[in-house]
């Protein structure tokens, strides 16, 4: 072989020398070398794939995905079965339960329930029109009053905490005051007592209450507390101690407000309430996207893929709540960007990709998953949720629910955005769905978190589909829009593939104490 003039004088250097110097050509070399990209984009099959999830996931067998259902129990393993087609591993790194996580529910729905009130040996009973009684418990009964050994005080607008312990184990009685109300019972709750009574200004709003608390709930059966709750309007309670008594105490409780001084009344109590109360066992599935450096740090995606189940009315045809866009779109979403990011370029870090439960009961899923991290939660430098993805039509601005918590991601997020051509949209609409999203429980816990589609951008997208489609049964595959969608994924997926690079978003390290 014939040496070239240009490399024949580096065989009379010496040996280190030439080690040196051809350890320097390689790496320039390297440099100079075509950088792996990622596959072409073709707009319309992307749009499929996704379109194929949403059917599935939104068709009718599902029900609606309520949890506990045959519906969410069978969708348990075809989101499993799809992770595994992408060619994801678990996430759990627990052989006993592969991709699902456990999480644990309690269901309650009120039946009956009695308020009886006396003074000396006059006991009436409420009626029901007038009263309402609450309990997650299968039964709860609290008496109190003058010789029961638990006295009924009256705390006006305030919770009680001016009497600290002193409050254990008594009946409390408190006024309405909207807004304030379920801090001021927790607050009492918290202070032990039996059971509270919340005095309300009508009928009309002891109704409002119903529908709120007798609807089916769900809560972490971890979180269960044993509380009795009940409600009166301010005209029977008052025909109970008397008006004019019950006109001075009002008086004197708005004259003291959250100071006011509370005092024991000399009056009989006896609540009791009954519930439908069922415990089982949902899912949260978990798949993970190995990374090349594991001691990175992670990245997390999110989307729920619960809904409503049947919440049409008993006379209409159709009572399923479908939830196409949402969740379905979301978690069609989450699938097609592990696909993507599987065939791909390796990223440096881990991906873990996690379909939650139970978001529309108050995001139980993500809060289990909080409680119980595969990996330490500050092990992962940002979580981005998905959660009503297909509504807008390409090219639409992006709305980012969580911007202004971490600047390092946001200055990502927004650059990404410029290079797509793209603007950002209506922020004030963006933050006013910050507490309403799966997103807020991993904010809470310290994990930088943002929601970002083009769903958020513009009221004048968003409202006609809060209006006419959002929780209901009109919302099915057929009004499905794939143009944004598709460029939110694209967005995500360049996003992603910075944030997992840690030479391009370097991790976080915590303030020493």
């Amino acid at each position: 072989m014939r040496l070239s003039s240009r490399v024949a004088p580096l065989l009379a250097l010496r040996p280190s020398l030439l080690a040196a110097l051809l350890a320097s050509l390689m790496l320039a070399a390297c440099a100079n070398a075509p950088v792996a990209r990622v596959s072409p984009v073709d707009r319309d099959e992307v749009a499929a794939r996704m379109r194929a999830d949403v059917e599935n996931l939104a068709s009718d067998e599902r029900a609606g995905r309520r949890p506990g259902t045959a519906g969410a129990r069978a969708t348990f393993p075809w989101i499993e079965k799809r992770m595994i087609e992408i060619g994801l591993v678990s996430g759990t790194d627990d052989p006993g339960s592969s991709w699902r996580v456990p999480v644990d529910l309690l269901a309650t729905e009120a039946e009956t329930s009695q308020l009886t009130l006396g003074q000396g040996r006059a006991r009436v009973v409420v009626p029901e029109s007038d009263a309402a009684v609450f309990t997650p418990r299968r039964r709860a009964l609290a008496i109190g009053g003058p010789g029961t050994g638990a006295p009924v005080v009256f705390v006006g607008y305030g919770d009680g905490s001016v009497l600290g312990e002193a409050l254990a184990g008594a009946v409390a009685v408190m006024l309405a005051d909207p807004g304030r109300d379920t801090a001021r019972r927790e607050a009492l709750f918290a202070q032990n007592v039996t059971a509270v009574l919340t005095v309300v200004p009508d009928r009309d709003a002891l109704e409002a209450v119903r529908r709120r608390e007798e609807r089916l709930k769900l809560i972490l059966a971890s979180d269960e507390q044993d509380h009795l709750a009940a409600f009166i309007t301010d005209k029977a309670f008052a025909e109970v101690i008397g008006a004019r008594r019950w006109q001075r105490l009002h008086a004197d409780a708005e004259a003291g407000a959250a100071s006011f001084d509370p005092f024991e009344l000399n009056l009989a109590v006896s609540i009791d309430a009954a519930s439908d109360r069922r415990e089982f066992q949902s899912q949260n599935i978990l798949g993970r996207l190995p990374g090349t450096d594991p001691d990175a740090g992670a990245v997390l995606m999110l989307a729920h893929w619960d809904h409503l189940g049947e919440c049409g009315a008993p006379s209409d045809i159709d009572r399923i709540c479908n939830g196409a866009v949402d969740n379905a779109s979301g978690v069609a979403m989450l699938l097609e960007l592990a696909r993507r990011l599987k065939q791909g370029p390796p990223l440096a870090r881990d991906v873990y990709f996690l379909a939650t439960s139970a978001e529309e009961a108050g995001l139980l899923g993500v809060r289990a998953f909080v409680r119980a991290p595969p990996i330490p939660l500050d092990q992962f430098v940002a979580a981005f949720n998905l959660d009503m993805m297909a509504l807008a039509p390409a090219g639409s601005p992006v709305g980012l629910i969580g911007r202004g918590r971490d600047p390092a991601l946001d200055a990502v997020i927004t650059a990404a955005v410029a290079k797509s051509g793209r603007s950002m949209g209506d922020q004030a609409l963006a933050d006013s769905f910050l507490p309403r999203q799966d997103g807020w429980v991993l904010l809470q816990a310290g994990v930088p978190t943002v929601l970002m589609s083009s769903t958020y951008g513009s009221r004048d997208l968003l409202d006609p589909f809060l209006a006419t489609r959002y929780h209901q049964t009109s919302d099915e595959a057929a009004g499905v829009e794939y143009g944004g969608a598709v460029d939110d994924l694209l967005l995500h997926e360049a996003v992603i593939r910075q944030v997992a690079d840690p030479a391009r978003y370097p991790r976080r390290v915590a303030p020493r104490p």
